[in-house]
């Protein structure tokens, strides 16, 4: 591996007004391809837990390094220049393949270590997630883990991510995924709000009902897929109240404002005591628990762990919090293209 050899590669290839004379510094093209990701200087800032005024910094270190303007700013918006793009399609191959180094001596040495950013939801991400991942902090101190939590889906390698604990079965191919446990949306609703408008019989009376719609990160806002007898159908919803937040959603079908359509994992014990029911039990949407990871991270040592770790803290999952009550099983490893291809044992 020749990273320096490819610093020197970048600063010969683009032509830039001035020679330079000085490699650029790793962390420097590390910031600046955050600000380039991210389109903000603010948003960097975040991220990487330093000030706006660091990565401004370090990005006009950069330039100067590399004498040439990588980015055009503006008091609205931070947009990239032409040889700021070849520097980021250059940065990124290079820092990657330092992580790659970094992670081959991490395996050889079996004892994962660094920086391990994951992401996830925001129910299942603070109720599940991030209980299993304090356990694996603790369980391997030599590694930092960072977790994120958004309502939406999470583009793993674009934004610099390591893994998503996602639930949801629509995966892209070029990604690899590992089942964590099986889980399914279902149809609840209060028995006060069944008492007031009726118990739907079919999946067309719905459109009659308050629906309580969630902006799922797996399907289309306000889009129902719903299996019955093994066949899926899909219907347009509506109804007075919506949320990105399946928490609020829930709180909402209690207080009898409307049908919810939500996981089994989140409901089951407000069914178990009566303060949901489900409607429509034959209708289901399958929504497993995956790890999902780029391709490139699959030999590295702490996404392994962390894998490993997830599937035994899975294991016997029914709810509730993962690596709690276990009885047992195994949580399996399917699905169809590059996601059946990888055995992380």
């Amino acid at each position: 591996m020749h990273t320096g050899g490819g610093a020197a590669a970048l600063c010969r290839l683009i032509h830039f007004p001035r020679i330079v004379n000085k490699t650029p510094n790793l962390a420097d093209l590390r910031v600046f391809c955050t600000v380039a990701r991210h389109a903000s200087f603010s948003a960097t800032a975040e991220l990487l837990g330093v000030s706006p005024a660091f990565v401004s910094k370090r990005v006009a270190m950069l330039e100067a390094d590399l004498g040439t303007r990588l980015l055009h700013r503006s008091t609205r918006r931070v947009a990239i220049t032409e040889a700021g793009a070849q520097v980021f399609a250059w940065a990124e191959k290079i820092l990657d393949d330092v992580e790659h180094l970094v992670e081959d001596v991490s395996t050889a040495q079996r004892t994962p270590s660094g920086t391990l950013r994951i992401s996830s939801s925001f129910g299942f991400g603070r109720h599940v997630v991030a209980p299993a991942v304090a356990r694996l902090s603790a369980a391997h101190p030599q590694l930092n883990v960072r977790l994120d939590l958004f309502d939406r889906i999470v583009d793993v390698a674009a934004e610099g991510f390591d893994l998503d604990v996602r639930i949801g079965d629509e995966i892209a191919p070029h990604l690899i995924a590992r089942k964590l446990a099986a889980n399914h949306r279902v149809l609840c609703a209060s028995p006060a709000y069944l008492e007031r408008h009726g118990r739907p019989r079919e999946l067309a009376d719905l459109a009659a009902h308050r629906c309580l719609v969630i902006k799922e990160r797996d399907h289309p806002f306000g889009v129902w897929r719903l299996t019955v007898n093994g066949k899926e159908s899909q219907l347009k919803v509506t109804g007075p109240l919506s949320t990105n937040h399946g928490e609020i959603a829930v709180q909402w079908a209690v207080a009898g404002y409307g049908i919810v359509l939500r996981s089994i994992w989140d409901v089951a014990p407000l069914l178990a005591d009566g303060t949901l029911v489900q409607v429509l039990p034959q209708a289901s949407q399958p929504a497993n628990v995956w790890a999902v990871y780029p391709e490139r991270r699959a030999s590295s040592a702490k996404v392994r762990a962390c894998v490993d770790f997830l599937v035994a803290e899975f294991k016997g999952w029914k709810g509730g919090t993962a690596g709690a009550g276990r009885t047992g099983g195994a949580s399996g490893i399917s699905g169809t293209s590059k996601r059946a291809l990888h055995n992380a044992s």
